[in-house]
């Protein structure tokens, strides 16, 4: 599927991103219309998704990190569904995964601090159609945080 070339491409440019063709060309050895040509059909091919811009939360106050373990009533048809849609409303979740076995669903959860926590446990988190436990998993540290492929 990728050629020698398209992975020196995908190193730099994910090693990089913010630098312009010219510069990612010349990392990559090859000229930047060939490298346009290539991250178009990288695009096209659906390897390549998307650039976005990772804002980091604890620089906006944000300081406090939950992961929360989340079982479902199973008997209810549309409870994944249904969980699933109010939990996208609520701007503090960054992230939402579904699992098959004890645990249905994990929620990454960031606030302000303890307070800002329980505030959003009791009024937002709790508010979540179907649940039927909850566990909380309070971050300490982040020992490896790494999107970077090894291509």
């Amino acid at each position: 599927m990728l050629d020698d070339t398209d992975r020196r491409i995908l190193r730099q440019y994910q090693s990089a991103p913010g630098d312009g063709l010219a510069e990612l060309a010349t990392r990559c050895g090859v000229t930047a219309t060939t490298l346009s040509r290539r991250l178009d059909r990288l695009r096209a091919r659906g390897v390549l998704r998307a650039v976005r811009g990772v804002i980091d939360w604890q620089a906006l106050g944000y300081s406090v990190e939950v992961s929360l373990r989340v079982t479902l009533d199973k008997s209810a048809p549309r409870a994944f569904e249904e969980f699933q849609a109010e939990a996208r409303k609520v701007p503090e979740v960054l992230e939402i995964q579904t699992f098959l076995g004890q645990v249905d669903a994990r929620l990454l959860v960031i606030a302000r601090d303890l307070a800002h926590y329980q505030t959003l446990y009791r009024d937002r988190i709790l508010a979540l159609p179907h649940m039927t436990d909850v566990e909380a998993l309070m971050h300490v540290a982040r020992l490896k945080s790494d999107e970077t492929l090894p291509i």
